[in-house]
């Protein structure tokens, strides 16, 4: 783990302090966002693993007034001052918590995006295998809420399971390209599965 002064030393936590962001993370969506084109003015988001609310906060600059973003975290969020950014509290494994998204939304999600993340072990295998375990979850979860063609960023961390659950995600979109954000720490193991072209259902999922 980086220490406090490595953190406040480092460029991306201060940029992202000076642009009023909730957190680091989020330059690692507008990075994303940017990049590939996902999050468009008008657009329906759903954010899973929205907690602290970084990312919603980019989210909400890209989809502007007409859109709508909902963040789903366990956690509770602090609100953000704008009609069409909503929040629900509670897992997204919960049959409820989808149901309430698809009640919000009134039709399905343009993008989905999952940060979500365990609390870390700091045991490599076994904090690999809950991020891809999140990370089945998250995609179960989108097959359900997300229009044919829509797009999804989901969080993994690299570990033995990641081949395994790349051909997963690739049956299921017509585009997938992994990718690591400059600001995700040179450190970290992670990296953003960038799916595009959603076949409208999951297909041939393996179970690990």
């Amino acid at each position: 783990m980086p220490t406090k002064r490595q953190v406040l030393g480092d460029f991306y936590y201060k940029e992202a302090r000076r642009k009023g962001y909730r957190s680091r993370s989020a330059l690692k969506l507008r990075e994303i966002a940017v990049h590939y084109g996902l999050i468009r003015r008008g657009d329906y988001v759903a954010d899973l693993g929205a907690a602290p609310g970084g990312w919603l906060q980019v989210e909400r600059d890209l989809v502007g007034d007409r859109g709508l973003v909902v963040g789903i975290d366990l956690s509770f969020i602090r609100p953000l001052p704008y009609e069409n950014v909503r929040l629900i509290r509670g897992d997204i494994s919960d049959p409820a918590v989808l149901e309430e998204l698809q009640k919000i939304s009134g039709r399905q999600m343009d993008v989905v995006v999952s940060d979500l993340a365990p609390k870390f072990s700091g045991i490599h295998d076994l904090d690999h295998a809950r991020q891809i375990e999140l990370a089945r979850v998250a995609l179960t979860s989108a097959s359900k809420i997300l229009r044919r063609g829509g797009c999804m960023v989901i969080k993994v961390l690299m570990g033995s399971e990641f081949n395994t659950f790349l051909k997963d995600v690739e049956r299921s979109f017509a585009h997938v390209k992994a990718f690591k954000p400059k600001a995700s720490r040179e450190s970290s193991s992670e990296i953003y599965l960038i799916c595009k072209g959603f076949g409208g259902r999951l297909t041939g999922i393996t179970h690990v």
